[in-house]
């Protein structure tokens, strides 16, 4: 049986990769192809949605795919736990599910997790992400997300030292943790989370060298996951296993927080 896509944002970067990956999928159709000004109401008769949109524009496409009782694959940046509550209700309301995927390349995926494993043992966290100039929100999903885990492994040990943070030079802060986002052209993404503590730090870095490459693993991975998902989901890492341990319940580092090797990408890890 072929799924129906209707993809939201598929005149976009990441929306054309999404199509290309769902053309060469066997099981899935895109039906539909809706930009940032067409009528929401060219998603019925689709059976998933897939939502690579903008942050304003996002929250209304998974509002009326769950209205619609239409399962919803959420690639858009813009949704940190505290937002993602605010629908978690009328996802299990309408019996429907909804996956969110801050980062779907999996190298990202993995350097997330390495900092979350990590972050109990430093004091002081700080992320730095950089994305090319046209992308329109600050911090990336995927900062976002990083200090959404860290703070949950942190939950014993409290918020990180963040000094200073009164200056808007130290960056915003999400969960306690400052992120300093760059703009600029010739860099597609990358992402440092750089731990320090008494006498010595640690940096992870991941780098997104092609974005094709390194997407479509995870788009294919997250679709099959969207297309029978019930409540919500959050995370390529809820999905697979990455080899790094036990796996993690989702309700401990999912919960809303106080706010205040695969080809075309490198991950890296550097002590000093």
């Amino acid at each position: 049986m072929t799924t129906r896509v209707a993809l939201v944002g598929g005149t976009g970067k990441l929306g054309g990769i999404i199509h290309a990956v769902i053309d060469a999928e066997p099981g899935f159709e895109v039906v539909a192809v809706l930009g940032s000004r067409s009528e929401l109401q060219e998603l019925d008769g689709a059976d998933l949605v897939v939502d690579a949109s903008t942050p304003g524009v996002s929250v209304d496409v998974v509002r009326a795919a769950i209205e619609r009782g239409i399962n919803v694959l959420v690639g858009t940046s813009g949704w940190s736990n505290e937002r993602i509550a605010l629908v978690r209700p009328l996802v299990d309301a309408a019996g429907t599910g909804a996956v969110f995927i801050p980062n779907f390349s999996l190298g990202s995926v993995i350097a997330t997790a390495i900092a979350a494993a990590a972050a109990p043992h430093f004091p002081s966290i700080e992320i730095i992400e950089a994305h090319r100039e046209t992308k329109v929100d600050s911090p990336s999903g995927t900062a976002v997300r990083t200090a959404e885990l860290m703070a949950a492994a942190r939950a014993a040990s409290g918020p990180v030292e963040a000094p200073h943070i009164d200056q808007r030079a130290r960056g915003q802060q999400v969960a306690s943790i400052p992120i300093h986002s760059l703009r600029r052209p010739g860099v597609i993404a990358r992402q440092e989370t750089i731990l320090s503590g008494p006498g010595e730090s640690i940096t992870i870095a991941h780098d997104t060298i092609d974005p094709v490459q390194a997407y479509a693993p995870g788009i294919r991975v997250a679709l099959a996951a969207a297309r029978d998902a019930r409540g919500v989901t959050i995370g390529l890492d809820n999905l697979i296993d990455l080899g790094l341990g036990a796996r993690r319940t989702p309700d401990a580092a999912d919960a809303p927080l106080d706010e205040g090797g695969v080809p075309g990408q490198v991950a890296r890890v550097t002590g000093a």
